[in-house]
């Protein structure tokens, strides 16, 4: 396996809601242009641990971004460190049109961005299609495409993706395959949370599998397909 520089570092990594304890000491890396699947069932911590690493939720432990400890950080400072977050709810702004939720995404004072909406529009055209539709009529995989592109506009160095291709027909599910695998090519480092383990086995290259709060596989794709036990206790209903 290629060794990656680090580019996340987590470490003892903590946290929960209220006295319900939900990480229970994680730590795994992800390193520079890498792919990591973070896999799990529901309830295993993994959407808990990405509010973590954001600074939605309180923890304890580190979190570091290029070396720079990021947990006593708000929300703002961690994202113009160079952390991107695309949630399952995706959170498009309904009422603005394509063209101007791409433009929210953009940081205060960002500038000579790797990429723009143009690249967004080539990698995604049904949204060039559609840039002055309000997001709110959008289909739920443009929707999808919408968050991914807005994120990407922020010039992330890392980008969490929470279950990007949750009720996705196939064919978008692979264009959202492509699209991580794009950003991978074009040096971005990206931690994808899924439950589906074939688009895991398509493009990462380390697969991590989350239960009850801590990481229990940390592996090769492949090693992960030919273990049938961690399949089996972890993964599969």
């Amino acid at each position: 396996m290629v060794a990656h520089k680090p580019v996340l570092e987590l470490g003892g990594l903590r946290a929960g809601y209220g006295q319900s304890q939900v990480l229970h000491g994680v730590d795994f890396h992800v390193g520079a242009g890498e792919i990591v699947a973070l896999l799990g069932r529901n309830g295993s911590g993994r959407s808990t641990l990405a509010r973590a690493i954001m600074g939605w939720v309180r923890c304890t432990g580190s979190v570091r971004l290029h070396g720079q400890d990021l947990r006593d950080q708000p929300v703002h400072a961690r994202a113009r460190a160079g952390l991107g977050y695309v949630p399952e709810s995706r959170d498009v702004f309904a009422g603005l049109s394509v063209q101007h939720n791409l433009a929210l995404g953009v940081k205060p004072g960002q500038r000579h961005a790797r990429w723009t909406d143009a690249d967004v529009y080539r990698l995604f055209p049904q949204l060039a299609l559609r840039r002055d539709t309000p997001a709110g009529v959008l289909s739920g995989g443009e929707q999808q495409m919408l968050a991914l592109g807005r994120a990407w506009m922020g010039d992330p160095d890392l980008l969490i993706v929470d279950e990007p291709t949750e009720g996705l027909a196939p064919q978008l599910v692979e264009q959202v395959g492509d699209f991580l695998l794009l950003l991978r090519t074009r040096g971005v480092s990206v931690l994808l949370i899924e439950q589906k383990l074939a688009i895991a086995l398509r493009i990462a290259d380390r697969c991590l599998v989350m239960g009850h709060g801590r990481v229990v596989f940390d592996g090769a794709p492949a090693a992960l397909l030919a273990d049938a036990g961690v399949r089996r206790e972890w993964l599969e209903l």
